[in-house]
């Protein structure tokens, strides 16, 4: 099967970052399926483009995967600045993918397949499904425009006006809606009134092949003393440093845990990470708080192995209640037990599994004390570790769920 997949964030081969669409790829393209990628020049946190791209409206990626062509299309590098550089970056992409599409990809695709947000990739996928006659699928991430929203990001009613209307307009003419979340599914069949045969549930998930194969040969004491950590109690953090993830909060946090051997280790990068760095400086907690640039994916598992939890937090309004973050995967795969600053669906996903604690989102007082009351119990992290990930090997296995979801595809093309 031939799949063009429309994702504006796609990584880099070696990123560090929410690398779903990257292994899935890998996975179908093992499989014998040729997917072309559409992707953005402008990486998703850091908002700058590598040398390579600059000066250029579309730019192959050679030597990829097997089997994976990847077709980086121009972003703005406005993306970081304010919220209307962040707009004109969404719509740079939607001109450069659409022209990317038509004019630097050959033959005949089975179905396109566009994963948002930003919910504008959308108009590239419709252009393109109807210029070649091709059927496509709509995989939602993040609930969007209600995400952008709530965070504060969209606030011009004309433009959260059309983009409701949009996002009506693309669930009607795709041919199936793939949610990350059972809160999604909910809302598609209750608030937008989508029919239930139309939705399919393919969750983010973690990637054990990876995971397992750094396990096999590291040592974590040794690397955990070469960070100078050794005789500390470290949480660690992987991801964005965006207003949605709101790490101001774990920053609070230190300032109580002044005194004690709790570190936390926030690893990646984004339109906040300066202000974060500036107000751990203020606050005098920089021995509590330490910040590293973004890591490939296997150097990512090592800094999570080396730690005793791995932290997973956004802030606290109601769309973030229906999301589960990629990132828990990550640590349930390395038998970490997770501290989680997310309520709803994620909520759930650690109390039914048993495996880390659950703390009030931007209570920094909550956090501290949950964090102070666990840190020295070491069966229960253990056992926790363990319950993470035998839950996640059962339900969130990336390889399990490429199958299901390529099954999914091939039966709704028939």
């Amino acid at each position: 099967m031939r799949i063009l997949l429309i994702h504006q964030a796609f990584l880099e081969k070696d990123d560090g970052g929410g690398s779903r669409f990257n292994e899935m790829t890998k996975t179908w393209a093992n499989q014998g399926h040729e997917i072309t990628v559409l992707g953005g020049m402008v990486h998703y946190t850091t908002g700058k483009k590598h040398k390579r791209y600059k000066g250029k409206f579309t730019f192959k990626d050679e030597n990829f995967y097997s089997n994976v062509d990847v077709i980086r299309c121009h972003v703005s590098e406005s993306y970081n600045v304010n919220f209307l550089g962040r707009l004109w970056a969404y719509f740079s992409f939607v001109f450069s993918s659409i022209y990317a599409g038509l004019f630097k990809t050959k033959g005949k695709f089975d179905v396109i397949l566009v994963t948002s947000p930003p919910l504008f990739v959308a108009i590239t996928a419709y252009v393109l499904s109807i210029i070649k006659r091709t059927p496509f699928i709509f995989e939602i991430r993040d609930l969007w425009p209600e995400s952008a929203i709530d965070t504060g990001v969209l606030k011009n009613k004309m433009i959260i006006k059309f983009a409701y209307w949009f996002e009506k307009f693309i669930y009607k003419r795709s041919k199936l809606i793939n949610v990350l979340t059972p809160a999604f599914k909910e809302k598609l069949l209750e608030k937008k009134n989508i029919k239930k045969e139309k939705i399919i549930f393919i969750p983010n998930a973690a990637d054990f092949t990876l995971s397992e194969k750094v396990q096999e040969t590291f040592d974590a004491l040794s690397f955990k003393k070469e960070l100078n950590l050794e005789d500390k109690f470290v949480i660690t953090y992987v991801g964005a440093h965006g207003v949605a993830n709101h790490l101001i909060q774990l920053v609070h946090t230190a300032v109580l845990l002044k005194g004690t051997n709790i570190v936390f280790q926030l690893i990646g990068s984004g339109m906040q990470k300066d202000m974060l760095i500036s107000k751990t400086k203020e606050l005098e907690v920089e021995d509590y708080v330490v910040f590293r640039d973004p890591v490939s994916k296997s150097e990512v598992f090592k800094y999570i192995l080396a730690s005793d939890m791995g932290a997973s937090v956004l802030k606290r309004v109601d769309t973030f209640k229906t999301i589960y973050s990629n990132k828990t995967f990550d640590y349930m795969s390395c038998k970490k037990p997770i501290l989680l600053a997310i309520e709803g669906v994620s909520k759930d996903l650690i109390e039914t599994a048993n495996c880390g604690i659950c703390v009030v989102p931007e209570d920094a007082e909550d956090i501290s004390k949950k964090i102070l009351e666990y840190k020295d119990k070491v069966d229960l992290q253990k056992q926790q570790g363990e319950n993470g990930y035998i839950y996640a090997k059962k339900h969130f296995d990336r390889l399990s769920l490429a199958d299901e979801y390529i099954n999914h595809i091939e039966k709704t093309l028939k």
